[in-house]
């Protein structure tokens, strides 16, 4: 759900709250004003990750970039959402060569939990691309030895080769 349809959503539901309080209905005001306490929480620590989530499977980056956008502070996302955030921010900076920002967003997203390995796994790669294109072949080999260590795709592995040639032919 948007920020804009939440907003609409919870003035909705105060008007239903105060009617409810207003006809004594005070078991029903009870619930309506659960619904809007979950909205709120919602608000701060879902945000439009979900839904930006969605876009950028369909590599729709702009609608990704806008639904980000909407996130006024990432820092009170939940973690589990906050690794996504990372991590769609840090691709949207690599596309549009923002190599630095890029960096920075993988960063977070590599110190934050995931639930599978192969997403950690291509933060992790992503990094070591960056680092590749920096010219850091230390820090590329550091990130390839983590992902190393965990289950990764065969694609993931493939990639992962591939790099670890490059960087052979800089030693």
């Amino acid at each position: 759900m948007t920020n804009q349809a939440r907003k609409i959503v919870i003035a909705i539901a105060i008007a239903f709250l105060l009617y409810a309080i207003y006809a004594k209905h005070y078991n029903i005001a009870v619930y309506i004003f659960g619904g809007i306490t979950y909205l709120v929480w919602s608000y701060l620590k879902e945000g439009t990750v979900y839904l930006a989530t969605q876009a950028f499977h369909k590599q729709d980056y702009e609608k990704t970039k806008k639904l980000l956008a909407e996130i006024k502070n990432p820092d009170k996302l939940r973690k589990g959402r906050r690794n996504f955030y990372e991590f769609m921010m840090g691709n949207i900076a690599l596309k549009e060569d923002r190599i630095e920002e890029a960096e920075y967003h993988f960063q977070l997203a590599s110190r934050l939990p995931w639930r599978k390995d192969n997403e950690k796994g291509m933060v992790l790669i992503n990094l070591a691309n960056i680092n590749l294109r920096k010219h850091d072949y230390e820090r590329v080999q550091a990130y390839l030895d983590v992902a190393t260590k965990l289950r990764l795709t065969a694609r993931q592995q493939s990639i992962i080769e591939k790099i670890q040639n490059e960087v052979n032919k800089h030693k």
